[in-house]
């Protein structure tokens, strides 16, 4: 009987054992599994498995433990919420037909797998959002079951938290804006035409009224006919300087950042002995509406000691002489021109240059999710132009208070860069989020809006009212 017994216990605690052994071993490569997705590695897209499936495989050997596996990361997965995005088939001349694309037979879009159209240079670029957001959607049916994926195309409207218009709106401004010889309209506004015509045709505009419609409008002049007939959608703009509140506002609209076209400041060793400049502008100086103040800084400036403050543009290698200077600036400013932003900005920030903003009307992208207030200084535009107020406040920085935000700027540079394919926390990506933010507010007033739809087309007869009988003792 005591031989039975121990066998029995030894068998019970080898079986105790191996439990233990497979639950730590679980634990392990879970715990494993997830530090290494907390580490934000960017990885390629383009394979079939999930990270999910990868861990249930190497797990089959203990097939409870691999079930608990999949719950727990099944739920984790659940937790993000995943923007999906109905995207309009528009024909190609209203995308990357723009862009010199040929279609081949009846396919609407590029095969992404294969080759990408180009986007032009230049100053075109600052404005390309539409570029950028039109080409993430159509990646992310190869994208496979990405976990880092913010938004995705779904085929079925009815799935959709929003509707997308690939216009390319922007780019067909720049280049079509202008009138041709014998033209009365020019090309840009035919296009608009258009497109109002085929957005409008559509169930999902007559269903929602547009509320739900994601339309692009970065450029400030671009969309200049369309945007009072679309002005139901939510709009993606770079500011709201050229719409009246009615149009366009901060309620309703996307505020998405410019494209930099100076080169970023990789391996960025400096420091702010390093940088012999204090203060630089270098830009057009005579602008019209707000940009006036432009030329009152430059008289207040222009003779002021470590300061560089000059015309200057694009052409005749000012790209390059931009990125020069910036890179060996502390403070970069960013003033308001004919409209409250620019690209100077994200050019700054690129630099890890100090914004100085001074533009009172600026809206800012993903303000509710960065505070720009620790890597930017702002200053309002009737301080700016006191006599030593701008200079003794920049002098009157430490260069401690600087240097935590030029290290700042290097954390936060990442959300303001657009890349292809995207990736964590991204412009693209960045862009999205801002998007998902504003669908509660959407359903919202879409559910508010379907009460009553019973009784719309409810049948009545119209009768005369009765008589107003007035009493005999009235007077």
């Amino acid at each position: 009987m005591a031989d039975r017994s121990s066998s029995s216990m030894g068998f019970y605690c080898w079986n105790s054992l191996f439990y233990w052994l497979c639950l730590t071993t679980t634990l392990f490569l879970l715990s494993s599994f997830f530090v290494l997705r907390s580490s934000g590695r960017p990885q390629f897209v383009f394979r079939p498995s999930s990270d999910a499936n990868i861990v249930s495989d190497n797990l089959n050997s203990g097939r409870g433990a691999a079930v608990l596996c999949q719950k727990v990361i099944a739920e984790h997965c659940a937790s993000k919420q995943i923007l999906k995005v109905f995207m309009y088939d528009l024909p190609p001349e209203f995308h990357f037909g723009l862009l010199d694309w040929k279609p081949e037979g009846t396919n609407v879009w590029p095969d992404i797998r294969t080759k990408v159209p180009t986007y032009p240079g230049g100053l075109n670029l600052q404005h390309s959002i539409e570029y950028w957001l039109t080409l993430d959607l159509l990646f992310s049916e190869y994208s496979g079951s990405s976990t880092s994926r913010v938004a995705i195309r779904v085929r079925n409207s009815s799935e959709a938290d929003v509707i997308f218009v690939p216009f390319f709106s922007s780019l067909s401004y720049n280049r079509f804006s202008r009138l041709r010889k014998q033209e009365r309209s020019s090309f840009d506004k035919l296009k608009q035409d258009k497109l109002v015509e085929y957005v409008e045709a559509q169930d999902e505009w007559k269903k929602s009224g547009g509320v739900d419609h994601i339309i692009l409008a970065h450029h400030p002049n671009s969309l200049l006919y369309a945007r009072n007939l679309l002005w139901p959608a939510m709009f993606i703009l770079s500011d709201f300087g050229r719409y009246p509140p009615n149009i366009a506002n901060v309620h309703k609209d996307i505020i998405a950042p410019y494209r930099h076209v100076i080169k970023s400041y990789a391996n960025d060793t400096s420091t702010y002995d390093s940088r012999p400049i204090l203060l630089y502008f270098q830009g057009a100086i005579y602008r019209k509406d707000g940009g006036v103040i432009r030329q009152e800084l430059f008289y207040l400036l222009k003779d002021e000691k470590d300061v560089h403050f000059a015309f200057g543009s694009i052409q005749r290698g000012g790209v390059n002489n931009a990125t020069q200077g910036m890179h060996s600036s502390k403070f970069c400013l960013n003033i308001a021109g004919d409209t409250p932003s620019s690209n100077r900005l994200f050019d700054a920030i690129a630099s890890h240059c100090v914004p100085v903003i001074i533009s009172d009307g600026i809206e800012l992208p993903y303000e509710d999710i960065i505070d720009y207030s620790e890597f930017c200084i702002f200053v309002r535009n009737s301080d700016a132009t006191k006599e030593k107020f701008l200079m003794n406040l920049i002098r009157g920085i430490s260069k401690e208070e600087w240097t935590r935000m030029w290290t700042k700027l290097q954390q936060v540079e990442k959300y303001f860069e657009f890349r292809y394919p995207s990736r964590d926390d991204d412009a693209v990506q960045m862009i999205w989020k801002s998007i998902a933010h504003k669908v509660p507010a959407v359903k919202l007033k879409l559910n508010r809006n379907r009460r009553y739809f019973r009784t719309t087309n409810v049948s009545v007869t119209h009768t005369e009212p009765p008589a107003f009988m007035v009493p005999h003792n009235f007077w």
